[in-house]
């Protein structure tokens, strides 16, 4: 039997980081050490701190700063807790943008479009959250339980979770026939 010593992780922590790239390395810092002195499982911590990276980019790429900030100037809104029920949830608030957040389906050379996928494949559960101000908020459910033993469960199978759909074959091309004009 296993026992299991659950410290407590602050209520909610929350920071305002600068729109643009400059304070997502500060914020994905100050998650991880909280989380770590909460007791967070690391391979919990480690989806967390991916995922929130993830959610910070998007912000910056996608939405406005809050405020009505013009973009690069402003703030957007990190957050995360550990709720009564055990659940990592993590937040990140933007000033709303012409686009409603949603996973795509980037070609295999794509710069980008893969945030939101990797974030699926991370989660237990995620969506969006409109304010009446304009706000956005993409919220995050990391791990249902942060003080199962089993926690980080979900990154052993990561790998199948994101893979690629097969390629369908073509039976007329053999591998052999690519190199016939190189002769």
């Amino acid at each position: 039997m296993a026992l299991v010593v659950a410290q407590e992780v602050p209520t909610s922590s929350s920071m305002a980081v600068p729109h643009g790239p400059a304070g997502v390395g500060e914020a994905r810092h100050r998650m991880r050490d909280q989380l770590r002195r909460g007791g967070v499982a690391e391979s919990v911590i480690d989806d967390a701190v991916l995922i929130l990276s993830e959610l910070l980019s998007n912000a910056c790429r996608h939405g406005r700063p809050l405020d009505g900030a013009l973009a690069g100037d402003g703030d957007v809104r990190a957050a995360w807790r550990v709720d009564a029920c055990g659940r990592l949830v993590v937040e990140v608030t933007d000033g709303g943008g012409p686009t409603r957040p949603a996973p795509a389906t980037p070609s295999v050379s794509a710069h980008g479009g893969r945030g939101l996928n990797i974030i699926s494949a991370l989660c237990d559960d995620w969506g969006v959250r409109d304010d009446v101000r304009g706000e956005v908020t993409v919220w995050v459910v990391v791990h249902d339980d942060v003080h199962d033993p089993d926690a980080g469960h979900r990154r052993d199978d990561f790998a199948a979770r994101i893979t690629a759909p097969p390629v369908a074959a073509l039976p007329e091309l053999s591998f052999a026939d690519a190199f016939d004009d190189l002769d």
